[in-house]
């Protein structure tokens, strides 16, 4: 009888834990999802703007000095490619920031 009570307390300690992740979960969903997208697109628009700063010439508007560009060059090379995708692809009327049907 020892064995089936360890059963059971380890199943209700196992429904436990299930039931307080998935209200965890849903507490994030509630109030932190928001949050956390905001700051991934504001990152990766600090992003863009700070290679657009940087490499503008790649795509036609020098902004900083060659200098400096050429001195940062390392540091962005694994990055060009995929923003010359994000900055020169084209983008249709809703793309815009609380156009889109979720907000």
């Amino acid at each position: 009888m020892s064995t089936q009570m360890q059963l059971d307390t380890a199943l209700a300690r196992n429904r436990i834990t299930r039931a307080l992740e998935a209200f965890r979960q849903v507490l994030y969903g509630a109030g932190a999802h928001e949050i956390v997208l905001y700051t991934v697109r504001l990152r990766a628009d600090m992003e863009n703007l700070f290679i657009l700063i940087t490499l503008g010439d790649l795509i036609g508007l020098p902004i900083l000095p060659p200098y400096y560009s050429l001195r940062l060059l390392p540091y962005l090379v694994p990055q060009i490619a995929s923003w010359k995708r994000r900055v020169l692809r084209e983008r249709d009327i809703l793309d815009a920031d609380g156009l889109d049907l979720l907000a």
